[in-house]
């Protein structure tokens, strides 16, 4: 063997296990998306779960706010159904119909004493908020995986691997400046 050919051997060796390497870390980017999505799947179905008692103990004391607790069941349901078909952009424009309802629902309540003095709406309020901060949480750790994935599949040379199997870019969790705002409860009582 002459050293042209096994300096060309060596070349095709280091190209292949390179094309592997490159393609190994491409398939763990992607399931580090997937898994991302999933702890946030998991939170979204457990607000899905705790929404129902919430809205049922706001019932029994606020009779004359049908259309607040009507929004944030509508929320509830677009939500559910992003969730179960995987669509990013109706997820998106779901959360922000919950949060607009919630943040309107949590302000009413301001003019229900025995509502909030209530130890079962105060469990599923804190209960709640806690899995909106979880959310948050999980939603920048999943940004963050679909960041790096799409990046990743532009990058030469990863991208000649991604297109050749056919890697796919993911959506962003993203919400507009002012759903990120803080909701004005004085606002709300107008």
């Amino acid at each position: 063997m002459d050293i042209a050919t096994y300096f060309a051997a060596a070349a095709a060796t280091f190209i292949l296990i390179y094309g592997v390497l490159l393609y190994n870390n491409l398939i763990d980017l992607k399931h580090a998306v997937v898994q991302a999505w999933s702890n946030i799947d998991i939170l979204l179905k457990q607000r899905h779960d705790e929404l129902p008692k919430l809205v049922e103990a706001c019932k029994q004391y606020m009779r004359y706010e049908q259309g607040t607790l009507e929004q944030v069941i509508l929320a509830r349901s677009h939500i559910a159904k992003a969730r179960e078909t995987g669509d990013i952009g109706a997820l998106n424009a779901g959360e922000k119909l919950l949060q607009a309802g919630l943040g309107h629902l949590f302000a009413v309540v301001e003019a229900y004493p025995e509502l909030k003095s209530s130890e079962k709406f105060h469990f599923l309020q804190t209960r709640i908020t806690g899995l909106e901060n979880s959310i948050a949480d999980r939603r920048e750790f999943y940004n963050e995986s679909v960041r790096i994935n799409n990046v990743r599949i532009e990058q030469f040379p990863d991208v000649f691997i991604a297109k050749w199997f056919k890697f796919k870019p993911y959506q962003s969790l993203e919400f507009t400046g002012a759903e990120k705002q803080d909701v004005q409860l004085d606002q709300l009582f107008k």
